[in-house]
């Protein structure tokens, strides 16, 4: 039977020098120590004794590098973090690894991390409007306020940022409305019977446009000069100044998959995106409907036929797709959410899963942000995503951070809009609508940091942590977080107290890593001020554990005695001894040492060998031989 087909065998060669690695056997013959399984009596005197010297530890030499590692030992090391503006999700606060890691963190809550240099408590949330199912947000100014258009089952309605609302009156018979779309002049939405086109500003009431008998899900928009609508699993583009109950056109297309669901339609420079997926989970696409260059009606060119340029992998859902600028294309899916990139063809290549902590459902877009509606840490919220920026160079990996929340409402978000023209938010719920304090700021937010090890496996005593906090306005708590997710308080700084530097006292051990916490509390005489955090700076040694060296001055002779006349040697024994010695320290290897005065045994290396052949001085000895300094340093 071949070696190795029974996993019981022994190996057939030691993979290390077996003499210096076995213990002395005692033969009755009283030795001080053994070194590497050689048996020695000590020869301690002023002149060569016995000592025990720590081994230097610390490298004296200059660091020209950025971030202290395992390439220096010498004094504190330092880590400090002044700006949080590449957003949350790593793990570990490496910046030797990568530059952009220096302004990043694990996660926020309650916080606005995007201006650099800074991090602020962010504005609360509070119940807008509650209804049966409000959905499908549209911000937009009706020439006189700033509001957002929304379905409330059946209902569509109309609020503005003072909370004034009012109801469209829906023509013929109302049923449950599935989609709704505006040019900023008109709206036009889908419910199970019919197209209806309507003005958001006058008259409240408004015309069926196209009849659509048999919908049972659909998705309308605006893009292009162009009203398009996705009826069932049929797409159709539709004159938005059509006469009253007009037949729906022939299909631009139609899905084979007759349970396909279209989830959204957006444009570019270039071509018009349909997004969609099978119910049942086996797949999920993004289509593109290019412009025809040569045929066109009314001066506007035909739309070609749909061509799938997005396939995610299976089991991943579009719930969401849109284009902003003309370049960043978002996808919000039902693992979290992406972000692309559209070339001058308007095909897109997109990147990993950014955020996959929960569900993502509707996208809006303000400024250079991304904003999508989601389940954060268990409460409906929104995530925000800078799209000015990328954390790696030539990746598709922007920042993103958590961002409002509706506090306590264990749900997800599902629409996300702005009021007009302004910055403030409003999301959606299953029965509310959620929308952004004027000035209020949440009560606590915090900031965790990733964790920290200083670029090495080595263990580290974490000993001081100053953090560069303005309490005028409100307080901070300090915590440790271990490799476990344990919190442990290290200091609680009320409004107006400053902010001094704290021992990191918990854990007590020495640690691979650790990671902060820094928990801030807005005023307590004024809800619109809160603290303002920029920056920490952590100072730790290095629990390298300390090397000894320890200098053993020995006998070496061919005949000895020990000290109750027993005598032991032959001729060469000296010889052989060294020699052992020696080809031990040659290899490098370990070997063990036996200290049997005191009962110590420890694995060492042989830093130093030192022979002196003398004619012996104690008639104990004789023969061949001299004194032996073995200097071992422990490992």
């Amino acid at each position: 039977m071949p070696y190795g087909s029974n996993i019981s065998e022994a190996i057939p060669v030691s993979l290390s020098n077996p003499a210096g690695s076995t213990n002395y056997a005692a033969t009755g013959v009283a030795y001080d120590v053994a070194i590497g399984g050689q048996p020695f009596f000590l020869n301690a005197s002023d002149e060569s004794p016995y000592r025990r010297v720590t081994a230097q530890y610390r490298k004296q030499q200059i660091d020209q590098t950025r971030e202290p590692g395992e390439q220096t030992l010498t004094g504190w090391w330092v880590r400090s973090q002044s700006s949080f503006h590449f957003g949350a999700g790593i793990k570990f606060f490496e910046p030797i690894q990568e530059e952009s890691l220096r302004f990043q963190y694990t996660e926020s809550k309650g916080m606005d991390v995007w201006t650099r240099g800074q991090a602020t408590l962010l504005n609360d949330t509070a119940s807008f409007y509650a209804g049966t199912a409000p959905a499908q947000l549209i911000g937009l100014n009706d020439g006189t306020n700033d509001c957002i258009l929304f379905t409330d089952g059946s209902a569509l309605k109309k609020i503005t940022t003072g909370g004034s609302s009012s109801t469209y009156t829906q023509t013929g018979t109302a049923s449950t409305i599935y989609s709704l779309t505006t040019n900023g002049k008109q709206y036009f939405f889908v419910n199970g019977s019919t197209v209806h086109r309507g003005n958001v500003a006058g008259s409240t009431s408004d015309t069926e446009i196209y009849t659509a008998a048999s919908t049972t899900r659909a998705t309308i928009r605006y893009v292009k000069q162009r009203l398009i609508v996705a009826i069932n699993n049929s797409i159709y583009e539709l004159n938005p100044n059509a006469s009253a109950s007009t037949a729906l056109p022939t299909a631009l297309f139609t899905h084979p998959n007759t349970s396909w669901v279209w989830s959204s339609i957006s444009e570019g420079p270039q071509a018009i995106y349909i997004s969609g997926y099978d119910p049942n989970g086996t797949s999920s696409s993004v289509f593109k409907v290019g412009l025809d260059p040569v045929n066109s009606t009314l001066g506007f060119p035909n739309l070609l036929a749909p061509t799938v340029i997005i396939d995610l992998p299976e089991g991943e859902r579009i719930n969401d797709f849109d284009v902003y600028l003309g370049i960043y294309a978002v996808l919000a899916t039902s693992e979290g959410f992406r972000v692309g990139i559209s070339d001058t063809n308007g095909d897109i290549q997109y990147g990993p899963l950014l955020f996959d902590q929960a569900s993502c459902n509707s996208i809006a877009f303000r400024d250079r942000f991304a904003y999508l509606a989601s389940t954060i840490d268990g409460e409906a919220g929104l995530v925000k995503v800078d799209l000015s920026a990328t954390v790696l160079a030539n990746s598709l990996v922007f920042p993103w951070a958590w961002d409002l929340i509706a506090g306590g409402i264990a749900a997800s978000a599902n629409q996300v809009a702005f009021f007009g023209n302004s910055d403030r938010a409003a999301f959606t719920t299953s029965n509310a609508i959620w929308a952004e304090s004027t000035g209020t700021l949440v009560s606590t937010g915090y900031l965790r940091t990733g964790y920290i090890r200083y670029n090495t496996l080595e263990t580290k005593i974490y000993k001081l942590l100053q953090a560069r906090v303005d309490t005028t306005n409100g307080g901070v708590d300090i915590e440790s977080v271990t490799s476990t997710d344990q919190f442990f308080n290290i200091g609680s700084f009320d409004q107006g107290n400053p902010v001094e530097e704290v021992n990191v006292n918990y854990p007590q051990a020495a640690q691979e890593y650790l990671g902060f916490q820094f928990t801030f509390s807005r005023s307590s005489t004024d809800a619109t001020k809160g603290p303002l955090f920029t920056g920490y700076q952590l100072k730790s040694l290095p629990a390298v554990p300390r090397q000894r060296l320890i200098q053993y001055p020995l006998h070496c002779y061919d005949h000895e005695s020990d000290h109750f006349g027993v005598e032991t040697g032959y001729e060469g024994s000296a010889y052989d001894r060294m020699s052992t010695l020696e080809s031990i320290e040659n290899v490098g290897d370990t070997l063990r040492v036996e200290d049997f005065r005191t009962g110590e045994s420890f694995i060492g290396l042989i830093e130093e060998m030192d022979f002196v052949n003398k004619t012996p001085s104690d008639r104990r000895f004789s023969g061949y031989g001299g004194n032996l300094v073995v200097t071992i340093r422990t490992v």
